[in-house]
């Protein structure tokens, strides 16, 4: 099974939203939502979204199928995070945006947020689902309605 390639994978997606993040918290900080020292509390939840994303990558690599979306899958995997969310690696670099949101405080740097988790479910999500569905049939679709996409 083919699926259309994606030239901008998600790290650069995510690369490109922290960015903005960073350039509106800066140039249009609009209003400070969050005071020092509840910032802090940010910088975790960015290490948090690092770590999950990671170790959902590694466990793709443990079992020697692609991380690359789109490329196609040897394996179906459901261990580790893949048992509480379908897309770990994707929540962890949402969690990572709302965790840099969070330590810069102020409104403009939210704004990016819903834009990328839009990109991420249009550009990827939706179409990784049918892509597994062609591969592996009948045990992701049991895994689907088992499985929240998100959390």
């Amino acid at each position: 099974m083919t699926a259309p390639k994606r030239w901008i994978l998600p790290p650069v997606w995510l690369l490109l939203t922290l960015i903005l993040q960073y350039l509106l918290h800066r140039w249009f900080p609009i209003v400070e939502l969050i005071r020092v020292p509840w910032r802090y509390a940010g910088i975790a939840l960015m290490l948090f979204g690092l770590v999950m994303s990671a170790t959902a990558a590694n466990l793709f690599r443990l079992a020697k199928t692609p991380v690359v979306p789109f490329t196609p899958s040897t394996a179906l995997v459901l261990n580790g995070w893949f048992r509480y969310t379908r897309n770990p690696m994707y929540l962890g670099m949402v969690l990572g945006c709302i965790g840099l949101a969070i330590t810069l405080g102020c409104v403009g740097a939210w704004l990016p947020i819903p834009v990328f988790v839009a990109i991420i479910r249009l550009r990827f999500i939706r179409g990784e689902e049918v892509f597994l569905e062609g591969i592996f049939g009948e045990d992701y679709r049991r895994y689907r309605t088992q499985v929240r996409r998100w959390l």
